[in-house]
């Protein structure tokens, strides 16, 4: 008789054990192309239309660009870049409103005359005033970190193809 009121004991701490495995299993940080996982439809795709069919502000034919940089990083590390690429806090890309993917620049910053070779693989900045947003390892080899910001010379040294990084 005893034995019998033990099993029912020993099925429940097997299924609890179970829920607290399934629990702690890794979420994934994106999802592919071909996800049967739905996203809810934007509102705001009257907005979209006018940013797509809107004229990028750049000129192919200008190739020194001057403004203000910021960074970013930890809050964005290990997340997908707007190319599809995984966001590397420590590398050296960038990202800017409206270069093609892929475009590799040399950026100078201005206040110490140090300069980097950065590729555009992002959007942003999303502060006005601002012409480029580098990844933290661009930003401490430029030596801004401390001061968060810094104005900076863009030299295109070749545009980018513009091409999304596919996860298929």
């Amino acid at each position: 008789m005893e034995r019998l009121s033990i099993i029912p004991i020993r099925i429940f701490i097997l299924i609890f054990i179970g829920f607290l495995c399934v629990d702690c299993a890794s979420a994934p940080r994106y999802k592919s192309g071909n996800s049967s996982i739905t996203t809810p439809k934007k509102k705001d795709s009257k907005k979209k239309r006018d940013k797509q069919s809107k004229t990028p502000s750049f000129n192919k034919s200008k190739m020194v660009y001057k403004g203000v940089s910021s960074y970013y990083g930890p809050k964005f590390h290990g997340k997908l870049t707007a190319n599809g690429e995984i966001f590397d806090m420590y590398g050296v890309t960038a990202a800017h409103k409206e270069f093609p993917f892929n475009t590799v620049t040399r950026v100078t910053n201005e206040n110490n005359g140090k300069s980097l070779i950065i590729r555009i693989n992002d959007r942003g900045p999303y502060i006005d005033g601002r012409i480029l947003d580098c990844s933290f390892g661009a930003a401490k080899k430029l030596g801004f970190v401390g001061a968060g910001t810094a104005p900076v010379k863009i030299e295109i040294l070749e545009w980018g193809d513009g091409e999304y990084m596919h996860h298929d």
